[in-house]
């Protein structure tokens, strides 16, 4: 493969992953939040139209700070991101039900979507993103002080949740505006290439800085108490929120005068009475709940009982993006064939499997996560681009940022709650235990009923309509699919041209 063809590939890849919605993986920093193009205005509401010189200069202006500001803000997810909070939370000895409630914050923060689009709307996309984000990451500056604030261990806990409470919210606003001003911003001629490129300098960015902090934590780390690491971070935090609003406050508004919206709570009723919308918000539902029972333990699993560095835990996730990277052209060009609904199911139902996995590595034994790297990189990213459009296939044109707040609201609300009932389920179960002769914990407990959830979840995507696509209704069709894309494939490795040009014409329509 020559120099060319790999570059390309790998900017598909991120550009592909720029539109995904956010994967519910172990350590992501903001597991609530929108993809980049989730909430971009749809084909034809951008301005197509050549801007004159002054316009482009601005544009040319306002992109470079937007990617500038995207690398400085993966220093600020690097230093308060859901990976440092579980630090903090073993630090100030949290239980597993105030570690479950407090990294599913961002999904309870999910019933403020309505609300912030009303707040976009009436004072303009510009103007909130600025308040919202600047405010959402200054509010880490209590945790630089916490270990010397004349608080009892309890405040300080409640500190911390309160902490992560108010920037869950505020992330949820100020995310909801930015999306917005950048599907105004950025030309719909470019979006993909310019988000591909942001995204990749991003994801490099984050490698780095996750591994920075991950050697700072595991340097001043004391095996007691708060120590120096986390105030320092927190402080680092700040200081980057600080610089990712100056580089936003560069970039312009292209629109800033829109007509107001009025705040009206029955559109979240509309996907209720939608057939088809109704399906997949019951899926995105039963399957959101059943990821939440486990997904905020992992990292405290990874550190509290596999005693994993974080460090080590900064190569894992490193290792899980890269495989989502080069793995997303392959589904996307399959999702044009096919649809996202077989996508979908086939993805969830090896999901499922993945929490088991988790029920074998021990402190001295991590090799059983290199199958999790491999099966969570690749499942994920194709589940995170089918899950991306559907929503976007059967909801209507009209109404569609309704429905896809709605599908927001109710998912993450599902996760929430779920997260939540798992946290106090592991705090009711003893720490460990023997069964069978080998020694548990109990969010081994959580894994093994979210691999089961999982599974029961995957099979209400054969109840999915998705318009215009050849749906799976049973695992008979599904294997039968796979069976007949394998034979396909395996018909056109022998001739080398095909092999060569395919990918090529596939990504120009796409």
């Amino acid at each position: 493969m020559s120099l060319a063809v790999l570059r390309r590939h790998v900017l598909r890849s991120f550009a592909a992953l720029a539109t995904a919605v956010p994967l519910f993986r172990p350590g992501n920093s903001l597991p609530g939040s929108a993809a980049p193009l989730m909430g971009a205005p749809t084909v034809g509401t951008t301005p197509t139209s050549t801007p004159g010189t002054e316009a482009r200069s601005a544009l040319r202006g306002s992109l470079k700070a937007s990617v500038a500001e995207g690398i400085v803000a993966e220093v600020f997810t690097a230093c308060a991101g859901a990976t440092v909070l579980t630090a903090w939370a073993l630090a100030l000895k949290l239980g597993p039900f105030l570690v479950g409630v407090m990294t599913a914050l961002p999904f309870f923060a999910q019933f403020v979507q309505f609300p912030a689009a009303w707040l976009t709307s009436t004072f303009g996309h510009r103007r909130v993103a600025l308040t919202a984000v600047c405010l959402s990451r200054q509010v880490m500056l209590p945790l630089c002080v916490l270990p010397w604030l004349p608080l009892e261990l309890e405040g300080q806990r409640r500190l911390l949740v309160g902490v992560a409470a108010v920037s869950a919210v505020l992330g949820v606003i100020g995310n909801n505006a930015w999306v917005a001003w950048m599907g105004e911003l950025v030309p719909e001629s470019i979006r993909g290439r310019f988000f591909g490129r942001r995204t990749a300098l991003c994801t490099l960015g984050s490698t780095l800085t996750s591994l920075v902090a991950g050697v700072l934590m595991d340097r001043l780390r004391p095996p007691e108490g708060v120590g120096l690491g986390l105030p320092l971070l927190a402080a680092l935090a700040c200081v980057a929120g600080v610089v990712t609003t100056v580089m936003m406050a560069r970039q312009h508004d292209p629109a800033p005068h829109k007509e107001k919206a009025k705040l009206d709570f029955g559109v979240a009723l509309l996907p209720l009475r939608d057939e088809r919308a109704r399906r997949v918000l019951v899926y995105q539902v039963a399957w959101n709940a059943a990821v939440g029972i486990s997904a905020p333990f992992f990292s405290f699993h990874m550190l509290k009982n596999l005693k994993m560095s974080f460090l080590t835990m900064a190569l894992y996730l490193a290792a899980v993006a890269g495989m989502r990277m080069l793995t997303a052209p392959v589904w996307g060009r399959l999702i044009d064939r096919r649809g996202a609904q077989p996508v979908l199911l086939a993805c969830s139902l090896g999901i499922g499997v993945i929490p088991a996995i988790w029920l074998f590595p021990t402190a001295t034994f991590l090799w059983p996560l290199l199958a999790d790297v491999v099966l969570a990189g690749v499942l994920w990213g194709g589940h995170g681009l089918a899950i991306f459009a559907l929503p976007l296939s059967v909801a209507p044109r009209r109404g569609r940022p309704f429905y896809l707040a709605a599908f927001s609201t109710a998912g993450g609300l599902a996760y929430a709650a779920a997260s939540a009932l798992g946290g106090g389920l592991a705090s009711l179960l003893p720490t460990e235990f023997t069964l069978g002769g080998h020694l548990w914990v109990n969010l081994h407990v959580l894994f093994l009923l979210s691999s089961v959830a999982r599974l029961a979840a995957a099979f209400l995507a054969m109840r999915i309509v998705e318009p215009d696509a050849k749906p799976v209704c049973s695992l008979g069709a599904l294997l039968s699919l796979v069976g007949s894309r394998l034979q396909a494939r395996a018909a056109r490795v022998p001739t080398a041209a095909p092999v060569l040009t395919e990918p090529q014409s596939v990504n120009a329509k796409s």
